[in-house]
């Protein structure tokens, strides 16, 4: 269920920052993409239920965080999450590594929002990130 879960918010399809890539071998392992939407903006859409309420009842609003210090964090937990997905660690929760590059200019909402998808899989499965601030990282 958890790895279910994980992949929905993860791939992100339809008009999504990510587009998930299909192995060419076994060696090659799955990556995700950011992608832009027709109108040219970096968009994130997270299928499961929970984020929404989530977003809208645990996370602390877009207005608490500035732009950069959200890339500042997802530069550091994008790194995390792919150390944690090469290394195997964490099978259960991270199943294809974020292809993120931190010069991209992304925009606050696409920021905000990959963010607050590092938070959210800390608050469901308690996976601890160091890139997440303290009051991002209680379990509610």
């Amino acid at each position: 269920m958890k790895n279910f879960l994980l992949i929905l918010i993860l791939s992100l399809l339809s008009c999504s920052c990510f587009a998930q890539t299909e192995p060419k071998n076994e060696k090659e392992k799955s990556e995700m993409k950011p992608s832009k939407n027709e109108d040219g903006e970096w968009e994130l859409t997270v299928i499961d239920p929970q984020f929404d309420y989530f977003l809208n009842a645990i996370a602390k609003p877009i207005s608490q965080y500035s732009e950069s210090y959200l890339k500042n964090r997802n530069t550091l937990l994008v790194s995390e999450w792919n150390s944690y997905y090469f290394s195997g660690r964490y099978r259960n929760i991270i199943e294809s590594s974020i292809d993120y590059d931190p010069k991209e200019k992304y925009g606050v909402k696409f920021e905000y929002k990959l963010y607050q998808v590092f938070a959210y899989v800390n608050w469901k499965y308690g996976l601890k990130m160091n890139g997440l601030s303290g009051s991002d990282t209680t379990r509610h």
